[in-house]
């Protein structure tokens, strides 16, 4: 997976903040290591798992010490077993050790997230949907986490408040109806994506008629999620949203939804177990 440049600048300052508050004034314990001593350790996995996170570990370790050297045996997207080594690090003993546990957080919560991601992904291969993300992210780690959903073969929803528009239900009480709030949409930014909460038909019609780009249905019924594709007919794309899980995806894909949203992908990721050793 590539790193754009604008994905470059946000991994400085991710790890820029993360050493600030693990190190503050001083790691004291690595500071009981001769500075002139010098180590090999290596990263493994104790579970299966997908891979993301490097250009955050390589921050990292640049960032505390530009002397250490690391030899990746993977690459982002890779899948691996337990046991598997990841890489290989060496250097100064204390400043591999100030690096270890932020490096490590960045890429165990990062592995995470690609995991669960391509966990989904795999339910519906065989489907056309598309599975996106939510804003349901760690704060701070957006960008980072939309990286690795990626990574786990998934798909971004809207990054922020800024690049497209998702107008909800209390958007749409506080606009004056569906048909007000996609106009004022489309007049205030035009060009930009309008996509629409819907919890009806008749409010789908509504959304249809007001030039809705997405359609967003929200908690509908696997019936009426198949009406709703039948009635729009491609006219308009449609994502399925609400209390979906790894049980109830697959029977959603085949409804025929263009997209359907899962907040699990980044809220509830497990850190994937990691272990650095020295040798």
């Amino acid at each position: 997976m590539s790193i754009d440049t604008n994905l470059q600048a946000i991994i400085k300052k991710n790890v820029c903040a993360a050493l600030k508050e693990d190190i503050g004034s001083g790691d004291i314990t690595a500071n009981l290591i001769p500075s002139n001593q010098q180590a090999n350790a290596q990263v493994i996995t104790r579970q299966a798992a997908v891979i993301c996170g490097i250009a955050w570990v390589d921050e990292v370790f640049r960032q505390v010490d530009p002397s250490l050297c690391i030899d990746w045996q993977v690459k982002d997207g890779d899948q691996v077993t337990a046991e598997q080594v990841l890489f290989n690090c060496s250097g100064s003993a204390s400043s591999l050790l100030t690096a270890e546990r932020c490096a490590l957080n960045f890429l165990q919560t990062l592995s995470g997230t690609a995991t669960i991601s391509q966990r989904y992904a795999d339910l519906v291969k065989d489907t056309q949907v598309k599975l996106l993300d939510t804003r349901k992210t760690i704060p701070g780690l957006r960008a980072a986490q939309k990286y690795a959903v990626t990574c786990g073969g998934c798909f971004n929803h809207r990054i922020g408040l800024f690049d497209a528009f998702l107008i909800k239900e209390n958007h749409i009480m506080a606009c004056g109806g569906i048909a007000n709030a996609i106009r004022q949409a489309h007049n205030n930014a035009p060009g930009k994506k309008v996509e629409i909460e819907v919890e009806t038909l008749q409010q789908l019609k509504l959304a249809v008629q007001g030039n809705a780009d997405i359609v967003m249905l929200d908690n509908f019924s696997l019936e009426l999620m198949r009406q709703a594709v039948d009635w729009t007919a491609g006219r308009v794309k449609l994502e399925a949203s609400g209390n979906i899980s790894s049980e109830t995806l697959l029977a959603t894909a085949k409804t025929g939804v263009d997209y359907i949203s899962i907040g699990a992908l980044t809220k509830h990721c497990h850190a994937v177990d990691l272990s650095m050793r020295f040798n």
